[in-house]
């Protein structure tokens, strides 16, 4: 696929760029749909909605909220209540506003909108659309008129009126431009790829194959959202990790390639190559992403479902944009993929060896000599890292924990102040053809509770009475929640009244005591599924009992940062992300998902050059050494880049895009720079062959699938050397090079005893290298030659443990 793609790659850049445009030309017409909904069916909050809506079906729209405030005298003065009463008149007026209900009159329910002291008051707007369908418009001009207010009143000369708007719909015209984060991400990506690459051209393309993708993904989840409900957070969070593991995935295939011409391999056969072992590896890496992610439908909550849509649709069109616009775009670009420096070196110097070296190699070497305190380090600072997580609290945040700057915040932050803490997350108490008396006990018992501030019934309406609640603390409280408990399992039953506890306070309570119910069944799904995956792809027991160990460990640190951020408040307005509250129900759910699809990326990555390396040599330390030392550096430039990108999203406006890029930001850290370059490759050195250990049963029976694509001799020479290590004997290992330090491909390398006995035989592949398995350690003969390289014997001493021997061919002879 990867030589057609190559070969045709005008027809699949014309195929790609009229799915893109297609797409975004259907998707412009139709528009978007996206819904919340939180309910959970057979909760007690989603049976006290459904009564709401039997009670009252005209109230569908969404509400908002005009908030003012005196800083002398009070609301009622003729000099505020002649400003405010024509703006109120003005909104009501709009098209798509359904009612205005002020605090100007004598109805208790006016009166009750006037604060105890007389200095803040509010109106209730009803909007005709709920908050995704109400126009941009139509919001922004309820803001302005409400800001008018506070003009005219300087204007003329009066001081200290402040107007606030709240509300869904409003809140969404104050977010940043959409891809405002998206941009900033890339940008900062592009910066981390032209210092990694020192070549515009390498820089481009990871970006190009991951628009591609992040673009036909989210314009899919668009015309997607008008057929099955998809939340409105599903775009972003689909963007989010489209754009990370879309960027490297493209940067794990050009690092393949450029590699592969390094080393003298023409633009096609380089190409073909770095599909051919790494795309591999972004296929299956990808496809433990969308596993992870449906593990998210064992929770059974349907607010997840269209997040699991959008951000597996968005990974399989970045994989496949990875697979097949990428080898396309390589063949347009040719050499340039390499920087200028690196194509005059090529031309002048011939090929680079193929050894690794520098920083990466000497930490290897290190890793491999210390593995024991370096493990201990790292697993220091991920528990330090992790100790707040055992304090996290899942609820729900509001317009509390906007920026202080934005109306909706000072709207919040008003009402609070002026009407207690628990006004902006009242209670209700929905009972369907209860007793008056009954219901008067509840109310009275309700208002005598301490968690209360008041509480009043409101006149039944067909055959449903609704008893309204404001609580003495906030919504995002621990009291609030006591309060709901105490309400469902003493105050309900002692007034003898059959009803049901609802409100947006009490939906998420629910929602989050149901997903800290089904969790457990979630992590274990996924944590299962990824096992055997590994199983099957490494051969091994160990490696996917350690992967889900250390998946473990990243997601605890993960959201011990966050708990430390966001719940305990430390930073949170240094980053622009309002005020501090608990963790949103649903998140822990999508961020594991995402980190756990994230970090078994970085395992397949890391661990398939260590089992490359381990087939071909049967030499555990050499397999962790070189493959920590080959994979490191692109592991670290790949998390820079997702931490870039992820952490752009800060500037998304919506506080859950902030909290899910910041924690998978700091999960991407430490799963790259502490698990997989410290933690992983010194648990493996300590672990020994035992790392590679199946039952032999259990081989026989597993399906084979091949992450990386080694050449078959390699393959199988590689199979019988581990058998021989198995079985008491030993392994002889290394590379053929000429005297100029190019590898010999074609070499015959051959294994005889002292007496002349052909023990065993290979022919070196492309990279000169070798392997020959020995009956039993002990004193051998080696016998290697090449067409024009001549051929000589060598007496060698062959261990117990696998020996590393490299073999100089010269004209004149073998020098080993």
């Amino acid at each position: 696929m990867a030589r057609w793609c190559y070969r045709h790659r005008l027809v699949v850049l014309v195929l790609w760029v009229g799915v893109l445009f297609g797409l975004g030309t259907a998707g412009s017409s139709a528009g978007t749909d996206y819904s919340n909904d939180f309910s959970l069916p057979g909760t007690d909050s989603a049976q006290a909605y459904d009564l709401l809506e039997k009670a009252f079906p005209d109230s569908a729209g969404d509400a908002g909220t005009v908030v003012w405030r005196v800083d002398d005298g009070s609301v009622r003065d003729d000099g505020v209540r002649s400003r405010i009463e024509p703006a109120l008149r003005e909104i009501a007026a709009m098209k798509g506003i359904g009612a205005v209900a002020g605090p100007y009159g004598d109805d208790p329910a006016a009166v009750a909108r006037i604060s105890d002291d007389g200095r803040t008051a509010f109106a209730e707007v009803s909007f005709t659309e709920q908050a995704n369908s109400v126009p941009t418009e139509l919001a922004q001009n309820v803001v302005d008129t409400a800001q008018n207010v506070v003009d005219t009143a300087r204007g003329a000369g009066v001081d200290g009126l402040e107007v606030e708007v709240g509300g869904q719909a409003i809140a969404r015209i104050q977010q940043p431009h959409a891809g405002t984060s998206e941009l900033v991400g890339i940008v900062a990506a592009a910066v981390v790829l032209f210092l990694a690459f020192g070549s515009l051209f390498a820089m481009l393309l990871p970006i190009v194959v991951a628009v591609f993708g992040v673009g036909t993904g989210m314009l899919g989840t668009m015309l997607l959202s008008h057929g099955t409900p998809i939340p409105d957070l599903a775009p972003l969070l689909g963007s989010l990790i489209g754009l990370g593991v879309g960027i490297d995935y493209a940067l794990f295939i050009v690092t393949r390639h450029r590699r592969g011409l390094l080393r003298g391999d023409a633009t096609e056969e380089s190409a073909v190559a770095a599909l051919d072992t790494s795309g591999r590896a972004v296929v299956f890496a990808g496809a433990t992403v969308c596993i992870a992610l449906a593990g998210m439908l064992v929770t059974n909550l349907r607010f997840l479902d269209g997040v699991v849509i959008a951000a597996s649709l968005t990974v399989v069109l970045s994989v496949l944009a990875a697979v097949t616009l990428l080898p396309a775009l390589l063949g347009f670009i040719g050499t340039r993929v390499l920087g200028r420096r690196q194509r005059r070196a090529l031309a002048v110097d011939g090929p680079e060896r193929s050894e690794p070296s520098g920083l990466a190699a000497r930490w290897s070497v290190r890793v491999e000599r210390r593995p024991k305190a370096i493990a201990a380090v790292a697993l220091v600072v991920m528990a330090a890292l992790a100790v707040p997580v055992l304090s996290m609290r899942l609820g729900a945040t509001d317009q509390g924990n906007h920026q202080e700057d934005l109306t909706t915040r000072q709207a919040y932050d008003i009402l609070a102040d002026g009407f207690g803490p628990g006004f902006n997350g009242p209670l209700v108490v929905v009972a369907q053809g209860a007793e008056p008396a009954a219901l008067e006990r509840l109310v009275s018992g309700v208002q005598a509770d301490e968690g209360v501030a008041r509480a009043a019934l409101a006149p039944p309406a067909n055959g449903v009475s609704v008893v309204r609640i404001v609580p003495t603390t906030s919504p995002q409280s621990v009291e609030t929640d006591r309060l709901i408990d105490r309400l469902r399992g003493d105050l309900l039953p002692d007034a003898g009244v059959e009803g049901h506890v609802g409100g947006v306070t009490a939906v998420f309570k629910d929602f989050a005591a149901q997903t800290a119910d089904r969790l457990p069944y979630f992590v274990g799904t996924i944590i299962g599924l990824g096992f055997v995956l590994l199983m099957i792809a490494f051969r091994s027991l160990v490696v996917p009992l350690t992967a889900a160990l250390m998946n473990l460990v990243a997601a605890a640190a993960s959201f011990g940062v966050l708990v430390a951020i966001f719940q305990w408040g430390w930073g949170t307005e240094l980053i622009g992300v309002g005020k501090e509250g608990p963790i949103s129900a649903f998140l822990p759910v999508i961020m594991l998902s995402l980190l756990f699809g994230l970090s078994m990326d970085y395992q397949v990555f890391l661990v398939s050059r260590m089992h490359e390396e381990w087939v071909h040599t049967g030499d555990n330390a050499r397999a962790v050494r070189v493959g920590l030392a080959e994979t490191s550096r692109v592991i670290n430039c790949a998390a820079l880049i997702m931490i870039c990108v992820f952490s752009a999203f800060v500037l998304s406006g919506d506080m859950e895009g902030a909290v899910a890029g910041v924690g998978l930001a700091v999960a991407v850290a430490v799963d790259a720079f502490v698990l997989r370059t410290a933690l992983v490759p010194a648990v493996m050195h300590l672990l020994g062959r035992a790392n590679w250990w199946l039952p032999a049963w259990l081989e026989r029976r597993l399906p084979h699938l091949a992450v990386e694509a080694p050449e078959a001799p390699v393959r199988e020479a590689g199979r019988e050397a581990a058998g021989a290590l198995a079985k008491g004997g030993a392994v002889l290992h290394g590379f053929i090079r000429t005297t100029e330090g190019g590898p010999v491909a074609g070499a015959t390398v051959t294994l005889r005893s002292v007496e002349g006995d052909r023990l065993d035989r290979v022919t070196s592949p492309a990279d000169g290298s070798y392997i020959l398995a020995a009956p039993a350690p002990g004193p051998y003969l080696l016998v290697t030659g090449a067409e024009g390289l001549g051929e000589r014997t060598l007496r060698v001493m062959v261990p117990a443990a696998p020996m590393v021997h490299d073999v100089e061919l010269a004209g004149e002879g073998v020098r080993g």
